[in-house]
């Protein structure tokens, strides 16, 4: 479900007006050290997975449903690897919001990436240098911040 049913009654109470808001995201790598992208329904752009915390859910745990519910794969979160602020914006439909988000680097451990909701038209792996155009400026931060360092070091703890 793209959005959650928490914002949609808030939503019903508050319109479009700004909503401050937790987010989760992750920079998914494979053992060959690619990472996962989602291409988005919304805006046709690349992205790294993200979402919104659900009410007293634990941003780890939300990060890792959020992988599974829309690229159909598991994965070991290794460290949190960013927290930053997003500029406001003004969704699609009108919804003003902005979002504090809690970026992890995670270990792909499972499964073959693919769309299992109607938020991503497609998945694919990129290697860090021939990252896909057009890709969401915040996956641009979060995915230079998360692989800080060479590849042997992206996995220590």
């Amino acid at each position: 479900m793209p959005v959650p049913e928490f914002i949609l009654d808030l939503r019903a109470h508050v319109g479009h007006a700004p909503l401050w808001l937790s987010g989760v995201s992750a920079v998914v790598v494979d053992e060959d050290g690619r990472i996962l992208l989602g291409r988005r329904a919304d805006n046709g752009n690349w992205a790294i997975v993200s979402g919104i915390l659900e009410p007293g859910e634990q941003p780890a745990a939300a990060i890792v449903r959020e992988i599974r519910e829309e690229a159909g794969v598991d994965v070991e979160l290794v460290r949190l690897s960013s927290v930053d602020v997003t500029s406001p914006l003004t969704h699609a439909n009108g919804d003003q919001a902005q979002y504090l988000d809690l970026c992890f680097l995670a270990r792909h451990v499972g499964g073959e990436p693919h769309p299992s909701d109607d938020e991503n038209l497609e998945f694919a792996w990129f290697s860090p240098d021939a990252l896909p155009a057009p890709l969401n400026d915040s996956s641009v931060g979060r995915i230079e911040k998360a692989l800080r360092g060479s590849p042997e070091t992206w996995f220590e703890r």
